[in-house]
């Protein structure tokens, strides 16, 4: 089965998911390490203060994982290769859950992420109606951007009416004017229609692309630090991607093209060992924190050359230290910068979270909170069934928050409601006139 978007400018969407009835969600993290695909069943669940944001329950049915291939910062380079990758992955979910995959729920971290910001004000003269809502958020959407550029995420983060901000529903009030405040995510088409070719490829229907940072910080963030303001980072093998959340709505996105793997090829070449060797050696062996890697520990690996050879190299924990710091160090203030530049360092205040499969480099945490001079606490994620201690990991957070994202899709704002629909909307409050032209058409 194969895809193609609806029209040239636009990008596939789900319809939201009914708060009375189950479904299964399959879902696929692209990465530049690896590829995860989840199968998960949800459930309505009854509002409680325990996650409150969440409709259903989660239960993870199968999971399948491979090594990446055919992509390199997020961006397919080889489509077959990509779609020979994605297509084991999701075999593999396939045969632990017992189901088949007719479509995905796919992870986005190329297209150069960048966010904007829209407003809107509308006169709505008599009491507020959900058509007054809907039609100023779709105009607050209606922001221009470069023509190569697609429109991934549109979200109304706050509405106001008479100017004052925090409103949570205004329908049925009365105010001289309404007011909607959008955050729009863009990605740069080229490099989201060469992924689109290799989910093709792999016969892979396409639900929605969801930005990788919104994914993970989904699925990490818990309530209050989302309702209070909070940013969520994602290292992943070849990006790091930031994604900032205030009044529990997403507000900000943006990415560093230095991930993990950089990392690992410091060492490798620092040490002139093979990138598989050095992989290890970060994940066992390495940290971030000088006091914690001394000259007295010796770690011997065999050196980079023919197979076979009895040559070996002997290294220090404190000589890896000194490899990766500097790396872990200009990625964090990559960061920090992004983080200034987005004029948003007030709504985060304090909270960070740090997640992804490079997060869990010893000591990174330590190093975070000196570089961001914030609280960082390492993300897992969280209020999912059926996962084994592996995939609880922060390397799977991103996966975990696609599954969570059917249940926030409806506060997306999609289509624009038309002029007409909203003066026959009108029309129901001048009698019985309108009431009965609207029904009959």
């Amino acid at each position: 089965m194969s895809f193609f978007f609806r029209k040239t400018s636009d990008v596939p969407r789900m319809k939201p998911l009914s708060p009375r009835r189950g479904q299964i969600v399959s879902v696929l993290d692209i990465g530049s390490e690896k590829m995860s695909c989840m199968i998960g069943k949800l459930r309505p669940r009854p509002e409680g203060e325990i996650l409150p944001g969440r409709s259903h329950t989660i239960e993870v049915l199968g999971v399948g994982h491979q090594r990446s291939r055919g992509v390199k910062s997020g961006n397919v380079i080889d489509i077959e290769a990509a779609a020979r990758a994605i297509r084991a992955t999701i075999d593999a979910a396939e045969a632990a859950a017992g189901l088949s995959v007719g479509s995905l729920i796919v992870s986005l971290t190329a297209g150069r992420l960048k966010s904007y910001r829209g407003s809107a004000l509308l006169n709505p003269l008599a009491a507020i109606t959900q058509a007054d809502v809907d039609f100023v958020e779709a105009q607050a959407a209606r922001i221009q951007f470069e023509p190569s550029r697609l429109a991934l995420h549109s979200v109304p983060f706050d509405l106001s009416i008479d100017g004052e901000g925090g409103v949570e529903n205004p329908i049925g009030m009365t105010a001289r004017t309404l007011g909607a405040d959008m955050h729009v995510l863009t990605a740069e088409e080229a490099p989201l229609r060469n992924l689109e070719a290799a989910l093709n490829e792999a016969h892979i229907e396409v639900e929605a692309f969801v930005a990788t940072p919104y994914a993970s910080a989904l699925a990490t963030l818990v309530e209050d630090e989302a309702a209070m303001g909070s940013a969520a980072i994602d290292m992943g093998s070849g990006t790091t991607t930031i994604a900032i959340f205030q009044n529990g709505r997403f507000v900000y996105a943006d990415q560093v093209a230095i991930g993990g793997h950089h990392i690992t090829m410091d060492l490798a070449r620092g040490l002139s060992i093979h990138p598989a060797d050095a992989e290890r050696l970060k994940v066992v062996n390495a940290s971030t924190l000088p006091h914690l890697a001394t000259d007295d520990e010796m770690i011997t690996i065999p050196s980079l050359g023919e197979a076979g050879n009895d040559e070996s190299v002997t290294v220090s924990r404190a000589t890896i230290c000194k490899i990766v710091r500097p790396r872990v160090e200009e990625i964090l203030e990559l960061v920090r910068d992004r983080l200034n530049e987005s004029n948003l360092g007030h709504v985060i205040g304090k909270r960070v979270v740090l997640t992804g499969g490079a997060s869990q480099l010893s000591g990174l945490p330590d190093t975070a909170r000196a570089i961001l001079q914030r609280n960082v606490r390492l993300g897992r994620p969280v209020g999912v069934a059926g996962l084994t201690t592996a995939h609880k990991s922060p390397a799977f957070s991103a996966a975990v928050g696609l599954l969570i994202y059917p249940q926030v899709v409806h506060r997306e704002t999609v289509t624009t409601t038309s002029i007409t629909a909203r003066m026959f909307d009108q029309s129901t409050r001048t009698g019985r006139f309108g009431t009965w032209l609207k029904r009959s058409i």
